[in-house]
């Protein structure tokens, strides 16, 4: 009794054995899914960037001249069209010559005696000639030929003072001065300068009979500067 029941226990123990190695030889194990992988780097496709290099002007000629070409028909009318006045797409056509017409309104307007001379002042003295003569005195008639600033002028013959103060006024004042027989030095002197400029005048010289002599004028004198006559009575 005892014999068959070891014998049972034995093949009990085989087959259990046997099974356990059939089920480990045949049994495969699926591995757990890897969470934990790195995701792809995805690398973006490289793309050089071209250098930006300005344009040369002094190379490239074509960004210099950018005039439309003309044919022979068009530049000979820009020739014949050209001026040396400077033009402005925006001032008045007649404002070109404001210039030239203001020169010579003033121009005028010195000559006909309604203006002030406006011009560099003189230094120098001022020789306005020899004049030969038999009469025995000359009448000097003098005014200011612009306008009233205040001029005034003093008149020597031979150095001696014949007028202190002549005082430049609109209208025409006069004064003799009588010379020796020979040479005589007839002068006068600007004594200063006016409110609107160097002083100014205007003169005419007759003779003892009344005969034109000569006339002038000084303009924009300094101070101290004097016109010279010289005189002979022959």
């Amino acid at each position: 009794m005892k014999q068959i029941l070891f014998f049972i226990i034995i093949i009990g123990i085989a087959s259990k054995s046997f099974g356990q190695s059939e089920f480990s030889t045949k049994f495969k194990a699926i591995p757990p899914i890897n969470t934990n992988s790195k995701p792809k780097k995805i690398i973006a496709p490289t793309t050089e960037i071209p250098n930006i290099i300005a344009p040369n002007v002094f190379k490239n000629t074509n960004i210099l001249n950018t005039k439309p070409k003309t044919d022979n028909s068009t530049q000979k009318g820009a020739i014949n069209n050209f001026s040396m006045i400077p033009k402005n797409d925006f001032m008045n056509p007649g404002d070109r010559y404001v210039g030239k017409m203001e020169r010579d309104l003033d121009k005028s307007l010195k000559n006909a005696g309604l203006k002030e001379g406006s011009g560099p002042l003189v230094y120098k003295d001022v020789s306005f000639g020899e004049i030969r003569t038999k009469s025995m005195y000359f009448v000097i008639k003098y005014r200011d030929f612009g306008q009233i600033d205040g001029d005034f002028a003093k008149a020597t013959l031979n150095e001696a003072v014949v007028e202190n103060r002549l005082e430049m006024k609109e209208n025409y004042q006069e004064f003799k001065i009588f010379f020796k027989e020979g040479i005589n030095t007839f002068e006068i002197e600007a004594l200063n300068k006016g409110l609107l400029g160097g002083n100014t005048a205007e003169f005419q010289i007759y003779d003892a009979e009344g005969k034109f002599i000569k006339s002038d004028y000084w303009e924009n004198w300094d101070a101290g500067v004097k016109g010279k006559f010289i005189i002979i009575r022959e």
